[in-house]
């Protein structure tokens, strides 16, 4: 068995090297969408919580992002893991765009 390396949510990745190379299928999108309930602060310590490689500054400039595109993808991969970043990020209360 291999060890998944998923790359940062700032690093542009196609879905082939996220999804793990030809023929392995499209990578799934985590979409975070902007919502009028939670706060900055609670949007980048979830993300911090839950996404690989996303420390509490990090999920300050993807809260921002949200805020001011009205969305931003903060993981993209294997449907399984996107899955239970989804399920994650929805239990603690953030407003998520359907897996696609």
């Amino acid at each position: 068995m291999g060890t998944e390396i998923v790359k940062p949510p700032d690093v542009e990745t196609t879905p082939d090297e996220v999804a793990g190379g030809p023929g392995h299928g499209d990578a799934v999108h985590v979409i975070v969408l902007n919502d009028d309930h939670n706060t900055f602060e609670h949007v980048a310590a979830t993300l911090a919580r839950y996404i690989p490689g996303v420390d509490y500054a990090r999920g300050m400039e993807l809260a921002n992002r949200i805020h001011n595109a009205g969305e931003a993808r903060v993981w993209s991969g294997h449907r399984e893991q996107a899955e239970l970043y989804w399920e994650q990020l929805s239990g603690a209360g953030l407003t998520m765009a359907p897996l696609a």
